[in-house]
């Protein structure tokens, strides 16, 4: 933590704005049940939340820098040649309609329309390890064709509507304009169906594993058809079943078909993929592009790093805050957003640091991230530093009975029905 705050600390103009900086980090990284200016002050030993709000408003610092910081840190610990960069949006709830980006609009988070803040977000996945990376948020049209309403909140000028998938392709070329080392995409429907974002990836030669809807028409030696009747053509030896990575209850298990499209790209293969769950019947569809030739396992495994953006999403929310905010404005936003992303990518890049070395121990469950921060929150910011080795005996019995649950579900989900 040391070392993350003085990485950090040349941003700011003046010493007090990284001190307050630093405060802020460890307040989110707390055991808070609500964290907002007001309680991490309270716990900082401030009497009042100014400085903390004053960081976050009217302090002289730019987020883009620790943005910059931010992404360095993770790619550096995380880093491999097939990592995947995955790209996501998810909704904040909020009230009123003062707060930058708020109206009423689809959340995903809460699956239906409601008044609430939506961002896009970038996060770095590989075998090591995953974390956000960057962030943007999505303004309405609503906001953008507004500008006195913009102006009242501090957005700049030249910030006018793009949409998610415009968002999305913005934040993908600037990982990868900054040296971001990986050769995957993979993103959800939203970002699928966008053909410019596809034609970026083209251009740059990055392979990706975009999913699309069931009425996706692709060409094909037939002509062009919908995703959902080439599943119908395919024969049942076609299937072949692979994971799609290891989840909390065992491997992720599904039977997928792969099929050649006939889409130019100018080099490399485009083609169809399919998952399909054998125990519900359910299928899933992927428009696939890589460089060079690839087997069907390293598509799968693509396939499946998707899934590591929504655990950031449900770790940074519950543990850090990231959806907490009480802040209004385009520049409290960005500042709130990158500080929280910095402490969730702390947490994350330190536990799998911690994972590596730990002896292999069969009878304990693997290090979490949730296991990670509450021991950080007990033996570095609680002062009752004499509870460490009880703790630590919480944590073995804990991990050890979580892993006996772990296997014995896995066994019962292997025995036939």
């Amino acid at each position: 933590m040391d070392a993350l705050m003085d990485t950090i600390a040349p941003r700011f103009a003046r010493c007090e704005a990284a001190r307050n900086a630093g405060a802020f980090v460890l307040g989110v990284l707390s055991s808070l049940e609500t964290k907002n200016c007001w309680t991490m002050a309270e716990l900082s030993g401030h009497a009042t939340p100014d400085k903390l709000q004053h960081l976050l408003s009217r302090a002289k610092w730019d987020a883009d820098d620790i943005r910059d910081d931010l992404r360095t840190m993770v790619v550096d610990a995380f880093a491999e040649p097939d990592a995947v960069l995955v790209i996501d949006e998810t909704g904040d709830l909020k009230k009123g309609d003062k707060t930058v980006g708020v109206q009423r609009q689809y959340s995903g988070t809460a699956g239906r329309i409601e008044n609430c803040q939506v961002a896009v977000y970038l996060s770095y996945a590989s075998s090591k390890g995953h974390a956000l990376i960057d962030r943007a948020l999505y303004l309405p049209k609503s906001w953008t064709d507004d500008r006195a309403r913009c102006a009242d909140a501090d957005v700049p000028d030249d910030v006018g509507f793009a949409t998610k998938p415009e968002l999305a392709t913005t934040l993908i070329e600037r990982a990868l304009d900054a040296g971001v080392s990986a050769r995957w995409v993979a993103g959800d429907e939203v970002y699928g169906a966008d053909p410019d974002l596809r034609k970026m990836l083209h251009d740059r030669q990055v392979g990706y594993v975009l999913a699309v809807r069931r009425d996706t028409v692709v060409p094909t030696d037939g002509g062009s058809m919908r995703v959902d009747a080439l599943a119908g053509m395919v024969s049942e030896a076609a299937w072949q079943t692979m994971s799609a990575g290891a989840g909390a209850k065992g491997d992720r298990l599904y039977s997928w078909a792969w099929l050649t499209t006939r889409e130019d790209p100018g080099t490399g293969e485009c083609s169809v993929l399919i998952r399909r769950n054998d125990d519900t019947g359910e299928l899933a569809f992927y428009r696939c592009y890589s460089p060079h030739p690839v087997p069907l396992a390293t598509l799968v495994r693509v396939a499946g790093r998707r899934w590591t953006v929504e655990e950031c999403f449900q770790s940074s929310k519950g543990l850090t805050g990231l959806d907490q905010h009480q802040v209004r404005t385009w520049t409290s936003w960005h500042r709130w957003t990158i500080l929280v992303m910095l402490a969730h990518a702390f947490l994350a890049v330190v536990t799998a640091a911690q994972r590596t070395r730990e002896h292999p121990n069969p009878a304990l469950i693997r290090l979490s991230v949730n296991e990670f921060r509450r021991l950080f929150i007990a033996l570095v910011l609680t002062p009752l530093h004499a509870i460490g080795h009880r703790l630590l005996d919480w944590s073995v019995w804990r991990r050890k009975h979580q892993r006996r649950a772990q296997l014995c579900h896995q066994k019962r989900r292997s025995q036939p029905q």
